[in-house]
């Protein structure tokens, strides 16, 4: 049977990173999104809000996706509204496209707050779970929209028969424009400041991050993890860790960016110093950057998210994950981390993004 790929959150660093690698394997593949103005080429577009159950049923009418990849959340002021909304969006969408009755597996993309917690708790000192993170660790006792929306995926999947699976990434690194967690970009776009203006390259966050392990998630390894579990005979049903394959220390790679953007760099020197703070004033520079060089965007809020950066490098543990479930079942997909973000930065330099 032909593959139908339905991408959900399609202009989103894992959605558009699997939809150019769905097109590349020669699936049939439509990208929703609410916005799908620059979705990769091959993709055809469908607009949609998830959060209105009959915009949705009028949106998917008429298409029989065999495969749902799920790639897309919306950021509410609390958890609870987190909740909310995000299994609502789950919710409506496989209900929109209950009736076609073509749907064969759900993917579901969450990530590492699975076990951290949500952005209330999840930067804070306190009970944190032992790294590195196992794929059988069980819930935490607190509300968390990652359980809602896997809640909602295991329900649909008991009324309408199709299988499913769940994918955790750590930081996904990968390029993408106006994306809600995007450390890569984010650093790329910091560094090029830094370089404008003669600042240094300051470190962000903790002492835990800077001298522990760590490790992320190409966006391209992730969209081979996702296609590889949807199709794969024995790899439905079950939730998956997805990282690079090898770990790093911040106080390594942090002088390695800083070399390629031949800027002068200052690791952890006894407290977290917040991007968000080190950025807050940095719009204007953007914009004059961008006049200087003939970038593409100059809007700096569309480039860079250092909220969720701090998040990220301010953990006070050392994380790494552990991806025994795949291994087991065969995929052996591999990625160096370094090259992942100097892959990125030469792609962004190229599209005109950075100068």
């Amino acid at each position: 049977m032909e593959n139908i790929a339905l991408v959900v959150g399609a202009t989103g660093i894992t959605g558009s990173n699997l939809a150019e690698e769905l097109i590349s394997q020669k699936w049939k593949t439509y990208g929703l999104a609410r916005n799908p103005e620059s979705l990769p080429k091959g993709v055809d577009p469908i607009k949609a809000d998830l959060l209105d159950l009959d915009h949705v049923r009028d949106a998917v009418e008429g298409i029989y996706p065999t495969h749902v990849f799920i790639n897309t959340w919306v950021r509410r002021s609390t958890e609870a509204e987190n909740v909310k909304d995000n299994a609502a969006m789950v919710k409506n969408l496989l209900e929109a496209l209950s009736a076609q009755k073509s749907v064969r597996h759900v993917t579901l993309v969450t990530g590492l707050k699975h076990y951290l917690g949500p952005f209330e708790a999840y930067a804070k000192q306190g009970a944190l779970p032992e790294t590195p993170l196992r794929e059988e660790q069980e819930r935490l006792d607190t509300p968390n929209f990652y359980y809602a929306q896997e809640d909602e995926v295991y329900k649909a999947a008991d009324r309408d028969g199709f299988t499913w699976s769940i994918h955790r990434p750590h930081t996904v690194v990968g390029k993408a424009v106006g994306n809600l967690m995007n450390l890569g970009t984010t650093l790329a776009v910091y560094a090029s400041i830094c370089k404008a203006t003669g600042r240094k390259f300051i470190w962000p966050g903790s002492e835990a991050q800077w001298n522990g392990l760590s490790d992320v998630t190409d966006a391209k390894i992730l969209a081979k993890q996702l296609i590889w579990a949807s199709t794969t005979p024995g790899a439905q049903n079950t939730a998956y860790n997805i990282v690079n394959g090898d770990v790093f220390r911040w106080k390594w790679l942090w002088p390695r960016i800083a070399e390629w953007f031949d800027i002068e760099y200052e690791g952890y020197t006894g407290s977290i110093r917040p991007l968000e703070e080190e950025m807050q004033n940095d719009k204007l520079i953007w914009k004059k950057i961008s006049e200087d060089h003939g970038l593409s965007i100059d809007n700096l809020d569309a480039l860079a998210s250092p909220w969720h950066t701090d998040l990220d490098l301010g953990r006070p543990i050392e994380v790494i994950t552990d991806m025994k479930n795949s291994r087991i079942k065969g995929f052996s997909e591999f990625q160096s981390t370094d090259e992942s973000f100097m892959n990125l930065f030469k792609l962004l330099k190229a599209e005109n993004i950075i100068p």
